[in-house]
Protein backbone atom coordinates (compact mmCIF):
# COMPACT_ATOMS: atom_id res chain seq x y z
CA UNK A 1 0.00 0.00 0.00
CA UNK A 2 1.35 3.23 -1.00
CA UNK A 3 2.59 5.74 2.04
CA UNK A 4 -0.20 8.11 3.44
CA UNK A 5 0.10 11.67 1.94
CA UNK A 6 1.16 12.75 5.94
CA UNK A 7 3.81 10.33 6.21
CA UNK A 8 6.18 11.97 3.48
CA UNK A 9 8.99 14.38 4.53
CA UNK A 10 9.87 17.32 3.95
CA UNK A 11 12.04 17.06 0.44
CA UNK A 12 10.37 14.12 -0.99
CA UNK A 13 8.60 13.67 -4.20
CA UNK A 14 5.06 12.72 -4.63
CA UNK A 15 3.47 10.60 -7.48
CA UNK A 16 -0.12 9.36 -5.78
CA UNK A 17 -3.52 9.71 -5.90
CA UNK A 18 -5.66 12.37 -3.72
CA UNK A 19 -9.02 12.95 -3.22
CA UNK A 20 -10.08 16.59 -2.90
CA UNK A 21 -11.68 17.50 0.50
CA UNK A 22 -12.13 21.23 -0.51
CA UNK A 23 -11.09 23.96 -2.96
CA UNK A 24 -11.36 27.32 -2.34
CA UNK A 25 -10.65 30.34 -5.01
CA UNK A 26 -8.13 33.58 -4.35
CA UNK A 27 -6.71 36.01 -6.23
CA UNK A 28 -2.94 36.21 -6.29
CA UNK A 29 -0.67 39.09 -5.88
CA UNK A 30 -0.10 39.46 -9.67
CA UNK A 31 -4.16 39.31 -10.30
CA UNK A 32 -4.55 35.99 -11.37
CA UNK A 33 -7.13 33.52 -9.76
CA UNK A 34 -5.86 30.39 -8.25
CA UNK A 35 -7.05 27.56 -6.13
CA UNK A 36 -6.70 26.05 -2.79
CA UNK A 37 -6.82 22.70 -2.76
CA UNK A 38 -6.81 20.63 0.31
CA UNK A 39 -6.18 17.17 -0.96
CA UNK A 40 -6.57 13.95 1.48
CA UNK A 41 -6.07 10.22 1.97
CA UNK A 42 -6.71 8.21 5.10
CA UNK A 43 -3.47 9.26 6.64
CA UNK A 44 -5.00 13.09 6.70
CA UNK A 45 -5.27 15.79 4.47
CA UNK A 46 -2.13 18.55 3.31
CA UNK A 47 -2.70 22.30 1.15
CA UNK A 48 -1.73 22.93 -2.24
CA UNK A 49 -2.11 25.42 -5.02
CA UNK A 50 -3.16 25.67 -8.24
CA UNK A 51 -1.08 28.94 -9.14
CA UNK A 52 -3.21 31.00 -12.59
CA UNK A 53 -6.32 28.45 -12.39
CA UNK A 54 -8.42 28.67 -15.36
CA UNK A 55 -12.38 29.24 -14.85
CA UNK A 56 -12.78 25.50 -16.17
CA UNK A 57 -10.51 24.47 -13.15
CA UNK A 58 -12.70 25.56 -10.34
CA UNK A 59 -15.19 22.98 -11.82
CA UNK A 60 -12.55 20.17 -12.74
CA UNK A 61 -10.92 20.83 -9.39
CA UNK A 62 -14.46 20.73 -7.15
CA UNK A 63 -14.87 19.05 -3.64
CA UNK A 64 -15.17 15.35 -3.82
CA UNK A 65 -12.66 14.59 -6.97
CA UNK A 66 -10.32 12.08 -6.94
CA UNK A 67 -7.24 13.85 -8.86
CA UNK A 68 -3.56 11.82 -9.60
CA UNK A 69 -0.67 14.52 -8.54
CA UNK A 70 2.69 14.80 -8.54
CA UNK A 71 4.86 17.37 -6.66
CA UNK A 72 7.03 17.75 -3.71
CA UNK A 73 6.83 18.00 -0.37
CA UNK A 74 7.97 21.36 1.24
CA UNK A 75 7.31 23.74 4.63
CA UNK A 76 5.09 26.94 4.76
CA UNK A 77 4.36 28.94 7.91
CA UNK A 78 4.74 25.80 10.13
CA UNK A 79 3.33 22.94 8.37
CA UNK A 80 3.59 20.96 5.24
CA UNK A 81 2.36 21.99 1.77
CA UNK A 82 2.27 19.95 -1.23
CA UNK A 83 3.91 21.84 -4.40
CA UNK A 84 1.77 20.66 -7.40
CA UNK A 85 4.47 20.28 -10.52
CA UNK A 86 0.97 18.02 -12.43
CA UNK A 87 -2.73 17.65 -11.72
CA UNK A 88 -5.09 15.87 -13.74
CA UNK A 89 -9.02 14.21 -12.84
CA UNK A 90 -8.57 10.64 -12.39
CA UNK A 91 -10.39 8.32 -14.85
CA UNK A 92 -12.53 5.77 -14.73
CA UNK A 93 -10.17 3.49 -15.70
CA UNK A 94 -8.01 3.85 -12.86
CA UNK A 95 -10.07 1.88 -10.64
CA UNK A 96 -10.22 4.11 -7.66
CA UNK A 97 -12.78 5.17 -5.14
CA UNK A 98 -13.65 8.12 -2.94
CA UNK A 99 -13.84 5.49 0.20
CA UNK A 100 -10.58 4.18 -0.59
CA UNK A 101 -9.02 7.93 0.72
CA UNK A 102 -11.48 9.06 3.82
CA UNK A 103 -10.02 8.92 6.86
CA UNK A 104 -12.43 6.89 9.06
CA UNK A 105 -12.63 6.21 13.07
CA UNK A 106 -10.36 3.96 15.02
CA UNK A 107 -12.91 1.76 16.20
CA UNK A 108 -15.71 -0.10 13.82
CA UNK A 109 -18.59 1.46 13.32
CA UNK A 110 -20.88 -1.73 14.51
CA UNK A 111 -18.56 -1.46 17.70
CA UNK A 112 -19.52 2.27 18.78
CA UNK A 113 -23.43 1.82 18.00
CA UNK A 114 -22.87 -1.60 20.51
CA UNK A 115 -21.44 0.75 23.64
CA UNK A 116 -23.94 3.16 22.90
CA UNK A 117 -26.84 1.34 22.97
CA UNK A 118 -25.24 -0.95 25.83
CA UNK A 119 -25.17 2.37 27.59
CA UNK A 120 -28.85 3.58 26.57
CA UNK A 121 -29.82 -0.19 27.82
CA UNK A 122 -28.04 0.66 31.43
CA UNK A 123 -30.09 3.50 31.66
CA UNK A 124 -32.60 3.29 34.80
CA UNK A 125 -35.14 6.52 34.43
CA UNK A 126 -37.44 5.44 31.48
CA UNK A 127 -38.06 9.09 30.40
CA UNK A 128 -34.65 9.67 29.72
CA UNK A 129 -33.92 6.27 28.11
CA UNK A 130 -37.23 5.66 26.01
CA UNK A 131 -36.15 10.04 24.94
CA UNK A 132 -32.85 9.06 24.34
CA UNK A 133 -33.16 5.17 22.14
CA UNK A 134 -36.10 7.14 20.10
CA UNK A 135 -34.05 9.74 18.80
CA UNK A 136 -30.64 7.74 18.06
CA UNK A 137 -32.98 4.77 16.38
CA UNK A 138 -34.21 8.03 14.27
CA UNK A 139 -30.84 9.22 13.11
CA UNK A 140 -28.78 5.96 13.98
CA UNK A 141 -27.70 5.89 10.22
CA UNK A 142 -26.34 9.15 10.19
CA UNK A 143 -25.00 9.24 13.93
CA UNK A 144 -22.38 6.52 13.01
CA UNK A 145 -21.39 7.46 9.81
CA UNK A 146 -21.47 11.97 9.96
CA UNK A 147 -18.06 13.67 11.09
CA UNK A 148 -18.30 15.64 14.35
CA UNK A 149 -17.15 19.27 12.44
CA UNK A 150 -16.44 20.60 9.24
CA UNK A 151 -13.08 21.05 10.60
CA UNK A 152 -10.43 21.10 14.46
CA UNK A 153 -12.09 18.10 15.92
CA UNK A 154 -13.19 14.54 14.80
CA UNK A 155 -13.83 16.02 11.41
CA UNK A 156 -13.25 12.27 9.86
CA UNK A 157 -15.85 9.58 8.92
CA UNK A 158 -17.79 8.40 11.55
CA UNK A 159 -16.23 10.84 13.87
CA UNK A 160 -19.36 12.04 15.72
CA UNK A 161 -19.85 8.17 17.51
CA UNK A 162 -16.38 8.43 17.96
CA UNK A 163 -16.39 11.38 19.63
CA UNK A 164 -19.50 10.02 21.89
CA UNK A 165 -18.51 6.99 22.52
CA UNK A 166 -14.72 8.43 23.66
CA UNK A 167 -17.31 10.66 25.88
CA UNK A 168 -19.48 8.06 27.46
CA UNK A 169 -16.08 6.43 28.82
CA UNK A 170 -14.45 10.43 30.56
CA UNK A 171 -18.56 10.07 31.71
CA UNK A 172 -18.61 6.77 33.59
CA UNK A 173 -14.83 7.81 35.06
CA UNK A 174 -16.01 10.72 36.16
CA UNK A 175 -19.58 9.32 37.65
CA UNK A 176 -17.66 6.40 39.31
CA UNK A 177 -15.88 9.24 41.13
CA UNK A 178 -18.57 11.70 42.15
CA UNK A 179 -21.83 9.31 42.79
CA UNK A 180 -24.15 12.00 43.67
CA UNK A 181 -24.28 12.64 39.20
CA UNK A 182 -27.19 11.42 37.47
CA UNK A 183 -25.46 8.88 35.50
CA UNK A 184 -28.82 8.26 32.79
CA UNK A 185 -28.86 12.11 32.44
CA UNK A 186 -25.26 12.49 31.95
CA UNK A 187 -25.27 9.74 29.44
CA UNK A 188 -28.14 10.87 27.77
CA UNK A 189 -26.63 14.31 27.37
CA UNK A 190 -23.74 13.14 25.83
CA UNK A 191 -25.38 10.82 23.65
CA UNK A 192 -27.71 13.68 22.90
CA UNK A 193 -25.29 17.01 22.48
CA UNK A 194 -24.22 16.97 19.18
CA UNK A 195 -27.13 14.90 17.19
CA UNK A 196 -27.98 17.55 15.92
CA UNK A 197 -25.08 18.00 13.54
CA UNK A 198 -26.54 15.06 11.35
CA UNK A 199 -28.69 17.97 10.17
CA UNK A 200 -26.50 21.07 10.85
CA UNK A 201 -23.88 19.24 8.12
CA UNK A 202 -24.26 17.84 4.86
CA UNK A 203 -22.68 14.22 5.63
CA UNK A 204 -18.63 12.28 6.16
CA UNK A 205 -17.70 13.33 2.59
CA UNK A 206 -16.47 17.18 1.87
CA UNK A 207 -18.66 18.11 4.48
CA UNK A 208 -19.87 21.61 4.92
CA UNK A 209 -23.08 23.53 6.47
CA UNK A 210 -26.66 22.74 5.25
CA UNK A 211 -28.64 25.40 5.00
CA UNK A 212 -30.52 24.28 8.20
CA UNK A 213 -27.21 24.09 9.76
CA UNK A 214 -25.83 27.74 9.22
CA UNK A 215 -29.55 29.28 10.11
CA UNK A 216 -30.54 27.39 13.35
CA UNK A 217 -27.60 25.10 14.46
CA UNK A 218 -27.22 21.53 15.89
CA UNK A 219 -27.87 22.93 19.91
CA UNK A 220 -31.07 24.42 18.71
CA UNK A 221 -31.86 21.48 15.76
CA UNK A 222 -31.94 19.45 18.84
CA UNK A 223 -33.73 21.19 21.16
CA UNK A 224 -36.51 20.62 18.89
CA UNK A 225 -35.80 16.87 18.26
CA UNK A 226 -35.69 16.48 22.15
CA UNK A 227 -39.50 18.31 22.57
CA UNK A 228 -40.66 16.08 19.03
CA UNK A 229 -39.64 12.86 20.55
CA UNK A 230 -41.30 13.98 23.97
CA UNK A 231 -44.36 14.76 22.66
CA UNK A 232 -44.56 11.62 19.92
CA UNK A 233 -43.60 9.29 23.10
CA UNK A 234 -46.38 11.08 25.39
CA UNK A 235 -43.30 12.06 28.06
CA UNK A 236 -44.78 15.40 30.15
CA UNK A 237 -42.43 15.78 32.57
CA UNK A 238 -39.08 18.02 34.17
CA UNK A 239 -36.52 15.31 32.25
CA UNK A 240 -37.47 16.93 29.23
CA UNK A 241 -36.97 19.98 30.37
CA UNK A 242 -33.24 19.54 31.89
CA UNK A 243 -32.08 17.23 28.94
CA UNK A 244 -33.25 20.10 26.79
CA UNK A 245 -31.33 22.54 29.25
CA UNK A 246 -27.90 20.08 28.57
CA UNK A 247 -27.64 20.50 25.09
CA UNK A 248 -28.41 24.57 25.27
CA UNK A 249 -25.30 24.66 27.92
CA UNK A 250 -23.08 21.96 26.46
CA UNK A 251 -20.99 24.62 24.91
CA UNK A 252 -20.44 26.57 28.38
CA UNK A 253 -20.57 30.58 27.31
CA UNK A 254 -22.31 32.49 25.19
CA UNK A 255 -19.31 33.41 23.38
CA UNK A 256 -18.87 29.82 22.63
CA UNK A 257 -22.23 28.77 21.15
CA UNK A 258 -24.38 28.03 23.83
CA UNK A 259 -27.45 29.93 24.94
CA UNK A 260 -27.42 29.41 28.42
CA UNK A 261 -24.59 28.76 30.84
CA UNK A 262 -24.76 25.47 32.33
CA UNK A 263 -27.03 25.66 35.40
CA UNK A 264 -27.34 21.81 36.36
CA UNK A 265 -24.26 19.62 37.77
CA UNK A 266 -24.47 17.00 34.64
CA UNK A 267 -24.59 20.02 32.86
CA UNK A 268 -21.14 21.39 33.98
CA UNK A 269 -19.74 17.83 33.82
CA UNK A 270 -20.60 17.40 30.11
CA UNK A 271 -19.43 20.93 29.17
CA UNK A 272 -15.79 19.53 30.75
CA UNK A 273 -16.04 16.29 29.17
CA UNK A 274 -16.52 17.33 25.69
CA UNK A 275 -14.50 19.93 25.99
CA UNK A 276 -11.83 17.82 26.78
CA UNK A 277 -12.82 15.20 24.40
CA UNK A 278 -12.11 18.17 21.51
CA UNK A 279 -8.74 19.38 22.95
CA UNK A 280 -7.31 16.00 23.17
CA UNK A 281 -8.48 14.99 19.38
CA UNK A 282 -7.21 18.31 17.82
CA UNK A 283 -3.77 18.33 19.85
CA UNK A 284 -3.64 14.20 18.53
CA UNK A 285 -3.88 15.32 15.08
CA UNK A 286 -1.52 18.24 15.49
CA UNK A 287 0.98 16.23 17.32
CA UNK A 288 0.76 13.44 14.09
CA UNK A 289 1.88 15.83 12.09
CA UNK A 290 5.80 16.71 13.71
CA UNK A 291 8.39 14.85 14.94
CA UNK A 292 9.90 14.03 18.62
CA UNK A 293 11.76 17.47 19.41
CA UNK A 294 9.06 19.65 17.12
CA UNK A 295 6.53 21.96 17.58
CA UNK A 296 3.34 21.50 15.89
CA UNK A 297 1.85 24.50 13.74
CA UNK A 298 -0.15 26.98 15.25
CA UNK A 299 -3.70 25.48 16.55
CA UNK A 300 -6.51 28.20 15.76
CA UNK A 301 -9.25 26.79 17.85
CA UNK A 302 -6.67 26.59 21.29
CA UNK A 303 -6.08 30.00 21.23
CA UNK A 304 -3.84 29.70 18.68
CA UNK A 305 -0.99 28.07 20.60
CA UNK A 306 1.66 25.69 19.34
CA UNK A 307 2.50 22.19 21.13
CA UNK A 308 5.86 20.37 21.39
CA UNK A 309 6.09 16.73 21.30
CA UNK A 310 8.59 15.41 23.54
CA UNK A 311 11.59 13.68 22.74
CA UNK A 312 11.05 10.59 24.87
CA UNK A 313 7.37 10.42 23.24
CA UNK A 314 8.67 8.15 20.62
Amino acid sequence: MAKGILLHEVGEQVDMYLLIKSSTKGIASNGKPFLTLMLQDQSGDIEAKLWDAKQHDETTYGPQTIVKVVGDIHHYRGRNQLKLRNIRPAGEHENVQIDDFLETAPIPKNEMMEMVTQYIFEMKNPNIQRITRHLVKKYGNEFIDFPAATKNHHEFVSGLAYHVVSMLQLAKSVADLYLALDRDLLYAGVILHDLGKVKELSGPVSTTYTVEGNLLGHISIMVTEISKAAEELQIDSEEVLILQHLILSHHGKPEWGSPKPPMVKEAEVLHYIDNLDAKINMMDRALERVKPGEYTERVFALDNRSFYKPVFHK
